[in-house]
């Protein structure tokens, strides 16, 4: 007896090797030479992102613009390729995430989790983005030119996150690598229980979470600054403050109970 799944219809192999079932893209993109433009307002999720998937790994086209997309979630997912993706207008949640390569402008505002668990590449949004945004980022930069919400940069592994605005409650929770930079304020619980990584804030700061100090700046961490607002042409506030993991909670389990106390 075979017990091996079998698609419902034909199989193909993607541009990357992985078998997918043979759904079709719905073709109604605009091609001109290296570039495309796709209206996306009478598409699904899945015929967007098909579509949009069918130019650059099928066609090779570098260059796509969607316009028209109606704040729906989770689009331009999964792109491991060298590409530009231009999002005309504003998404929903899990909007560019678990990519590895693409460059992807969005030129409205975006819900939750924007840009989770990226492995490299760039995502510039214009306007503002919700929670969670940078939810898990492992490499690349990620900036939002206006206001993020809560827990921005959970869980954060690597990468950079470039807010223009203020940054909500929690920002840089259980962050293990990389940086945040945040032009505006941050909430309460700022970096709570980090446990490596810097976040740059100019403005004001609610409240610190748990093993989270304020260190001095270096001239490396200035140069850092420059370099990055220098790429996104965006104006850099004159004087920021650094935030790391104080490192008390490093060895929390062999800590007494009153200890932890002390620590919490």
């Amino acid at each position: 007896m075979n017990d091996r799944h079998e698609a419902s219809g034909p199989v193909r192999y993607d541009a990357r090797g992985l078998v997918e079932p043979d759904l079709e893209a719905p073709k109604t993109a605009l091609v001109d030479g290296d570039s495309a433009v796709v209206d996306a307002a009478d598409l699904s999720t899945r015929q967007i992102n098909l579509e949009l998937r069918r130019l650059v790994y099928g066609e090779g086209i570098s260059e796509v613009t969607i316009t028209n997309p109606g704040a729906k979630h989770s689009i331009a997912v999964g792109l491991l390729t060298r590409c530009r993706i231009t999002i005309d207008g504003s998404l929903g949640y899990f909007g560019a995430t678990l990519g590895d390569g693409p460059e992807i402008h969005v030129t409205g505002r975006v819900g939750w989790a924007l840009g989770e668990n990226m492995m490299s590449g760039v995502v510039v949004v214009d306007k503002n983005a919700g929670s969670l945004t940078g939810a898990a980022l492992r490499g690349g930069d990620l900036v939002v030119r206006g206001h993020v919400g809560a827990r921005t940069g959970i869980d954060q592994k690597g990468g950079t996150i470039l807010v223009g605005g203020n940054a909500g409650s929690t920002t840089g929770f259980m962050m293990q690598r990389g940086r945040q930079i945040i032009c505006g304020d941050a909430g309460p619980g700022l970096g709570d229980s980090m446990y490596d990584g810097e976040i740059y804030v100019a403005g004001k700061v609610a409240a610190l979470g748990v093993d989270c100090i304020e260190e001095d700046m270096t001239p490396q961490d200035e140069e850092l600054l420059d370099r990055k607002f220098r790429i996104y042409r965006m104006d850099r506030p004159d004087t920021f403050r650094k935030f790391v993991c104080g490192k008390q909670l490093y060895n929390y389990d062999t800590l007494e109970p009153a200890e932890r106390k002390l620590v919490l």
